[in-house]
């Protein structure tokens, strides 16, 4: 855990329920003066957030309600532009605009990312701006994949205030079907190879069968 993460996340209320449970002791450490800040991503970070090709995000709307959103792409969407610095193509979907007019009145964000396969978690808190795409076209075009079929309509550059890796115990293993592809391609590059040998086999047998006949 990171102490900027901890000074953010670990309100009055907060600390009251951990002595209150008994676990204060165990993140009093993180509180001392003493501690590192750590709020800039680390070369763990950074690949892990790369390696993603989706993330959960978080906003706080007007009358307080959150807001999850899922947000979805190609691997390495999501740019890690620098230590302190997220970004990433907004493209069009309902266009119900949800995340959209939050950060407008609040631009805090929460974000999490999954590695379901290996049982991995990042949180992350940051502020939040949007950057029309008429407004800075080279961002967008910056941001986007030409390969991905989807209209960007703003770029969501995401200030790091603090992150965490999170505690894998009831993560639920899942996993992509790249990940399945990927996990049984020996599988398959083997069973290949025995059909052709067994075709193999069966064409010798039936030329000797032939050439044995009277």
């Amino acid at each position: 855990m990171t102490r900027a993460f901890y000074d953010i996340a670990f309100t009055p209320r907060v600390l009251e329920m951990q002595k209150k449970h008994g676990s204060d002791h165990a993140y009093a450490k993180f509180l001392a003066p003493e501690a590192p800040p750590n709020d800039a991503l680390g070369e763990a970070e950074a690949a892990f957030i790369r390696a993603r090709d989706g993330f959960y995000q978080a906003t706080v709307s007007e009358t307080g309600w959150p807001y999850v959103q899922y947000r979805g792409g190609p691997k390495g969407f999501l740019h890690v532009l620098d230590e302190k610095t997220l970004a990433y193509a907004d493209f069009r979907g309902n266009r119900q605009y949800l995340s959209v007019g939050n950060l407008t009145a609040n631009d805090r964000v929460a974000l999490f990312f999954m590695d379901y396969a290996n049982r991995r978690r990042l949180k992350l808190l940051g502020h939040a701006r949007m950057v029309d795409a008429e407004d800075n076209p080279g961002l967008i075009e910056r941001l986007s994949d030409p390969d991905y079929h989807a209209r960007p309509e703003r770029a969501v550059i995401i200030d790091v205030a603090g992150y965490d890796w999170n505690c894998p115990q009831h993560i639920t293993e899942r996993y992509t079907r790249e990940e399945i592809e990927e996990a049984f391609a020996p599988i398959r590059e083997k069973l290949a190879l025995l059909e052709a040998e067994n075709a193999g086999l069966k064409a010798r047998l039936a030329v000797h069968v032939a050439t044995e006949r009277p």
